[in-house]
C-alpha cells in the first residue's frame, strides 16, 4: 500500500517532460487565502503539440480540470492548511505542476450591497461592495468579473462605481484580493435590461423656456422683467459630439432663475410618442438622466438642475437633483410632498472650465413613492437610496419631461453651461 502511495503521490508531483513549466500567478505559494480561492495560471511544454488540459490538485484529489493552456477559476476549499498541485498535461502524454502550501481562513469575504443576486438592472449598473480577510497586511484591491473577464479593479477594501454591461444575463463576480496572496469572491448573477434610451434630448425641437424670480419662484415667460436668458441649439465649437447646446442667463434681480424643459412622451411630446393608448407611461420604474455638463464659470454658477419627471392619473412624480454648489456645494434632492430642496452629504464636484460627465438613477415604486438610488459624477458613483412620496396633480396630466435649469447668485451675475449628449433611458 505504502508503494502504491508513493507511485501516486510521483505521478501527481513529479514533472514530466522535463522541458515544461507551470507558472502560477495567483494564489502565492505559503499564502493565507479565504475560502473561495482564484486560481491563475499558465503551462507551456516542449511538446510540439502543445498542452492540452490544466488542473488543480488539492491533497492528491483532482478538484477542477479544463482544456487549454491557462485557466482563471475560482475554487472553495476547506479551511485548514493544504497542499496544492496546478498541473498541466501535454498532447505528448507528459505533465508537470507547481506545488503551493495555503492556509485557507474562514475569516474574511466579500459584501456586495449593490446589485443584489438575481436582480434585474440597466446597462449601466451599480456596483457597491466591501471586504475582510484574515490576512493581517489587509485588502489590496477590489474587482468585478463579467463573465469571466476582468472589466473593474481598484485599490483598497471598498468599491462603488458604475458598470456598462450588456443586456442580458450576464454571471458576475466581485472579487478581492488581499497582500498575503489571497482571494475572496461573491457571485452575483444580474439581468440587463437594454431600456428604451432617448437620445441627445439637448438639440432636439420643442423645448419650453421660462425665468424664475424670488421669492415665489413661479415662471415668467419671456419677457421676464429681472431676468434675462437664452438657449442657442446645434453648436459645434467646443463640443463633445459637435452638437451641444448653449444656455445663458443674466438678468438684475439677484438668485433669477431660467428653467428649460421639453415633453418627451404623452401630452406635447416632442419625440412622436404620445401614448395615446397609455402603455408606455405605466410600464415605467427605472429611468436614468444622463448628460454631459460644461461649465464656464464655477465661481458664479448657484445652482444646476437637472429634472425628469412623471405625471399621470392624478400623480405627480418630480425627480429632482440640483448641484447646489454656492450654498453648501452639494447635491440636493427635490422633495414633492413638502415642495423643497433637501441637502444630501454628496459633494458637487464639478470641474471649472471643463466637461463633466453626470449621470443619476431613479426609481418609481409600485405605490408611485419616489427613489432617488445614485449619482454618478465624472465617474465616481454615490449611493443616495432615499425615498419620498408623489404629489397630486390635474386628472388630465399626462406624460414625461425632462428639465434643466441655470440658478443665478446674489449679484445674477451672468453666466453660460452647454449640455451635450442628453439622454434619458427608461424601462
Amino acid at each position: 500500500m505504502k508503494i502504491f502511495r508513493l507511485f501516486l503521490f510521483l505521478s501527481l508531483f513529479i514533472s514530466w517532460p522535463a522541458f515544461a513549466t507551470v507558472v502560477v500567478s495567483s494564489p502565492a505559494n505559503g499564502s493565507t487565502v479565504g475560502t473561495n480561492v482564484q486560481f491563475v495560471a499558465s503551462g507551456s511544454t516542449s511538446c510540439s503539440s502543445g498542452v492540452s488540459a490544466m488542473g488543480v490538485y488539492v491533497d492528491d484529489g483532482l478538484i477542477y480540470q479544463a482544456g487549454g493552456t491557462s485557466m482563471n477559476t475560482t475554487l472553495t476549499l476547506p479551511t485548514g492548511n493544504h497542499r496544492v498541485a496546478v498541473q498541466a498535461w501535454d498532447y505528448c502524454g507528459g505533465a508537470t505542476n507547481t506545488l503551493l502550501n495555503l492556509a485557507v481562513a474562514s475569516q474574511g469575504g466579500v459584501t456586495v450591497s449593490s446589485p443584489a443576486n438575481n436582480s434585474t438592472v440597466s446597462a449601466q449598473a451599480h456596483y457597491a461592495a466591501s471586504a475582510t480577510t484574515s490576512c493581517g497586511s489587509g485588502v489590496s484591491a477590489m474587482g468585478v468579473y463579467v463573465n469571466d473577464s476582468l472589466a473593474y479593479m481598484v485599490n483598497g477594501a471598498s468599491m462603488d462605481t458604475t458598470l456598462t454591461l450588456p443586456a442580458g444575463t450576464q454571471r458576475t463576480v466581485v472579487q478581492a484580493w488581499d497582500r498575503c496572496g489571497g482571494a475572496s469572491t461573491t457571485p452575483i448573477t444580474v439581468n440587463v435590461t437594454a431600456g428604451t434610451k432617448i437620445s441627445n434630448i439637448h438639440a432636439t425641437n420643442g423645448w419650453n423656456q421660462w425665468g424664475e424670480l424670488p421669492p415665489v419662484y413661479d415662471i415668467c415667460g419671456a419677457p421676464c422683467s429681472g431676468v434675462d436668458w437664452s438657449m442657442t441649439q446645434h453648436v459645434g465649437s467646443g463640443s463633445l459630439s459637435g452638437n451641444a447646446t448653449i444656455f445663458w442667463v443674466g438678468g438684475s434681480t439677484p438668485y433669477s432663475d431660467a428653467l428649460w424643459s421639453n415633453k418627451l412622451i404623452g401630452q406635447g411630446t416632442t419625440q412622436n410618442m404620445p401614448d395615446t393608448n397609455q402603455t408606455i407611461l405605466p410600464s415605467i420604474h427605472h429611468m436614468v438622466y444622463d448628460t454631459d455638463v460644461y461649465v464656464s464659470n464655477l465661481a458664479v454658477t448657484q445652482d444646476l438642475e437637472f429634472d425628469v419627471n412623471l405625471f399621470m392619473y392624478g400623480v405627480g412624480m418630480e425627480f429632482g437633483m440640483e448641484c447646489n454648489h454656492l450654498n453648501g456645494n452639494v447635491w440636493d434632492i427635490w422633495n414633492n410632498v413638502n415642495v423643497q430642496w433637501v441637502h444630501t452629504s454628496i459633494p458637487c464636484t464639478l470641474n471649472d472650465k471643463s466637461w463633466n460627465h453626470v449621470s443619476f438613477q431613479v426609481q418609481r415604486e409600485s405605490n408611485n413613492d419616489l427613489t432617488y438610488q445614485s449619482i454618478t459624477v465624472n465617474g465616481t458613483t454615490y449611493t443616495i437610496n432615499q425615498t419620498v412620496a408623489p404629489f397630486s396633480v390635474p386628472s388630465g396630466w399626462y406624460g414625461m419631461t425632462v428639465n434643466y435649469q441655470m440658478d443665478g447668485n446674489y449679484q445674477q451675475t451672468p453666466y453660460t453651461t452647454m449640455l451635450d449628449n442628453l439622454s434619458i433611458t427608461y424601462w
